[in-house]
């Protein structure tokens, strides 16, 4: 379990100390307060923290994993040189990343500056791989580029973050069979009523929805909202999404409408149930109430839950956070969604 985070001049942030809960922690702020910066850079330093399926070193070493680090925060966030995630300041800036961890042995942080072209250097060096992998959704849903992507970005230049690459590489496993399926299945039952059917691969790895009396729907004429459920119904079918420690999702919500925001919600909340560390990125006053409104139920009473409202400031963004909604101060995009009801409302009596 990742329990904080340190960061100083990290791309919009001049500075920000963030405790997370086991459950579920919700990052909310207007465009451009560093949202996706900020799950995009722990998800790099985790998955980097992986043991590498080739290893030949038992144990991370300083040398590893300082390429390592770098190249998965270029490769995810897409700077033209490293040196471009420290903060833009006057003068030379130092950027630290500081991950904490349940397990001591997982600690890990790095530093980088504004003139770093393609180097971090390691500040506390873990002493065991990551156990637990971790899994990054992005807005897009990523179905109907499999299985063909894959091939493409390992042989190409692409400018694509490498979460898609490696999300991808995540779907195409094969679906659980025996005790395991039983045990997905109440996982995968509202979003297979929401999709209307169940999703299913073929042996070349091109994913259909089998609708009931219908026979199969080709995953691209799939509205683009199902088509994300059906993401994240196949990595639950496979298993491969419970075996991971980690989830970070980036605006869920988009393309979908509340009625499958709310399917959504219990899903994300179901996720944590079961063990996951979930991390999301929103601005979606609909999204946030829901996970609030089914957290309070005896269902989801053990779920933790963390809230971080990210501020505009003329300092960079600030980062209140609190177990609530209302811990986190006003944030501006949910502010103008609460403003825009009370003068429908207003509206309405005239």
């Amino acid at each position: 379990m990742l329990k904080r985070v340190t960061i100083k001049n990290f791309t919009v942030f001049a500075e920000a100390n963030l405790e997370f809960a086991a459950g579920i922690n919700v990052v909310v702020g207007e465009n451009g307060t560093g949202k996706s910066h900020l799950l995009k850079a722990i998800y790099a330093v985790i998955a980097a923290g992986c043991e590498p399926k080739s290893a030949t070193i038992t144990q991370p070493t300083q040398s590893y994993l300082q390429k390592a680090y770098a190249d998965k925060l270029v490769k995810v966030l897409r700077p033209d040189n490293l040196g471009r995630l420290a903060r833009r300041k006057q003068g030379r800036e130092r950027c630290e990343i500081n991950l904490m961890f349940g397990q001591t042995q997982d600690n890990t942080a790095l530093s980088l500056s504004t003139a770093s072209k393609s180097e971090v250097v390691i500040e506390t060096l873990p002493q065991q791989w990551q156990n637990k992998s971790p899994v990054f959704l992005p807005t897009k849903e990523l179905l109907t580029l499999c299985p063909w992507f894959i091939g493409l970005y390992d042989n190409y230049h692409l400018k694509f973050e490498e979460t898609w690459r490696d999300t991808c590489s995540l779907l195409l496993a094969p679906q659980l069979k025996g005790a395991r399926e039983k045990q997905v299945a109440a996982m995968l039952k509202p979003l297979e009523q929401a999709m209307g059917g169940k999703v299913i691969v073929d042996e070349q790895g091109n994913f259909y929805l089998q609708v009931k009396g219908e026979g199969k729907l080709e995953m691209p004429l799939v509205a683009e909202g199902l088509r994300k459920f059906a993401m994240l119904a196949h990595l639950i079918s496979t298993g491969t999404l419970l075996e991971q420690g980690y989830l970070f999702w980036d605006e869920p919500e988009t393309t979908l409408n509340p009625k499958l925001i709310k399917v959504l919600a219990g899903v994300i909340l179901e996720l944590a149930n079961n063990g996951i560390q979930v991390f999301v990125a929103t601005h979606s006053l609909f999204l946030l109430r829901e996970l609030e409104i089914l957290a309070a139920s005896k269902d989801y009473a053990n779920v933790d839950k963390r809230f971080f409202g990210l501020q505009q400031t003329d300092d960079g963004v600030f980062v209140e956070q609190g177990t609530t909604l209302e811990d986190i101060g006003d944030i501006t995009a949910l502010e103008e969604s609460l403003q825009q009801s009370d003068r429908y409302l207003a509206m309405s009596w005239h």
